[in-house]
């Protein structure tokens, strides 16, 4: 999170939370949609949105690095408008009490741990005794501990901070359940840009293409030999055949 070094060394932390009023409102400021989630304004935010994105890392070696890439590109668009969206229509009911927006990629990490909520498999359970009883215990797993830090990010700056998780969370189970245009979930990032030239389905293509190569030469081969075995099981029977005539 370079960014967030950045915004705070050059001390313009107040240019990208959102305010629906005034920045929204009165001010006009849309262009606070386009980089709201490009920083955190505080440490704490921070560090926990590093262990958490650190916690997911998995998702980028199950999928590659291409769908991963394409994953945040399809939903950088909606977890950058339906926040504010949810807030704007969440204001009137609280008395104008919700109005603060904090900055920060927290939609798109919530997205992404959709991904991990339903993708990868709970591997082991413990309990934790809450008291002398065996009856009073706590289950836990070995996700626990990513779902905690990712609940501390989503508590972090409360009531706006939620919001973004609870879009986030949205915008990720809608990806994964298609809910959307067909072109939102099967669409790819170039495999130039993220630094390769052909993916893996082209070197699986290079490997079939040698292996049935070898396959025919090993064939035209083996046909060869069974021919000029056959051609000399022919020759010595009528060899044998003369043979006996004499």
């Amino acid at each position: 999170m370079v960014s967030s070094i950045l915004v705070s060394i050059t001390d313009t932390k107040y240019l990208f939370h959102i305010q629906l009023v005034p920045h929204l409102a009165r001010y006009r400021q849309f262009w606070r949609l386009l980089i709201w989630q490009s920083c955190y304004n505080n440490s704490g935010e921070l560090l926990f949105a590093v262990m958490t994105l650190y916690n997911l890392r998995v998702i980028e070696r199950l999928w590659g690095s291409r769908k991963f890439a394409s994953f945040l590109m399809a939903v950088l668009i909606p977890t950058l408008f339906i926040p504010p969206t949810f807030l704007a229509l969440l204001r009137p009911i609280t008395f104008s009490t919700l109005n603060v927006l904090p900055a920060g990629p927290t939609p798109l990490i919530f997205a992404l741990l959709a991904q991990y909520h339903a993708t990868i498999p709970t591997i082991y359970k413990y309990r934790l005794l809450l008291s002398s009883s065996s009856t009073d215990a706590l289950t836990l797993s070995d996700k626990s501990l990513v779902y905690l830090v990712a609940v501390q990010l989503a508590l972090s700056s409360l009531p706006g901070s939620l919001i973004s998780a609870a879009a986030g969370w949205v915008v990720g189970v809608a990806w994964r359940r298609d809910m959307g245009p067909e072109i939102w979930t099967t669409w790819r990032v170039p495999a130039w840009l993220i630094g390769g030239k052909q993916g893996r389905g082209g070197d699986f293509e290079r490997f079939r293409r040698r292996m049935e190569g070898e396959g025919r030469g090993t064939g035209s081969a083996a046909d060869g030999n069974e021919g000029e075995a056959s051609q000399r099981g022919l020759g010595r029977g009528i060899l044998d055949q003369f043979r006996g005539a004499s």
